[in-house]
């Protein structure tokens, strides 16, 4: 079952959504550690070739690692506020980042049993805030088709690239 995609420009239950530029940044700080065939890595230490572990293909291999300076907006995630053990340690991402939510909080705030959202739509000012622009260093990772990996715990969607629909 694919996740539903929740657009990034809707508001829901009252959080501003994040807009202009700083909506589209997305990618995974470089201290991020992510499920490999290897084990865990450091997202910064990955290199073209390596076989990544995907929720929705077993396993996926890293076509390019892009690394970029942004300034956006950055979503903190308490540790164990998604779940149980979701994320395993406290979580930085880009406003932007998709997200895959599958559990209550995808039927009550998405009305889907998935959803890949932004970030920022899981804001709730409590254990999942957002912060003021910050300038960052995050990667992106390219494969033959867009995937959902394994990253400090949470399921966050691979780059989009040219892959992204309309």
């Amino acid at each position: 079952m694919k996740p539903t995609i929740v657009r990034q420009y809707e508001t829901v239950s009252g959080n501003a959504p994040v807009q202009g530029p700083a909506a589209a940044q997305t990618g995974l700080m470089g201290r991020a550690l992510i499920m490999t065939l290897s084990g865990e890595c450091r997202v910064e230490a990955l290199r073209p070739g390596d076989r990544v572990i995907t929720r929705d293909s077993g396993t996926a291999t890293l076509r390019h690692l892009r690394r970029r300076r942004v300034t956006s907006p950055v979503v903190h995630i308490k540790a164990r506020s998604l779940g149980h053990n979701r994320p395993e340690g406290d979580a930085m991402l880009p406003a932007g980042q998709p997200v895959l939510v599958r559990d209550w909080r995808a039927r009550a705030l998405f009305g889907a049993d998935q959803a890949l959202v932004p970030a920022s739509r899981l804001v709730d000012g409590e254990f999942v805030t957002l912060q003021p622009d910050a300038a960052m260093t995050v990667y992106n990772l390219e494969f033959d088709n867009p995937h959902v990996l394994y990253v400090d715990g949470l399921e966050l969607a691979s780059h989009m690239g040219d892959h992204v629909t309309s």
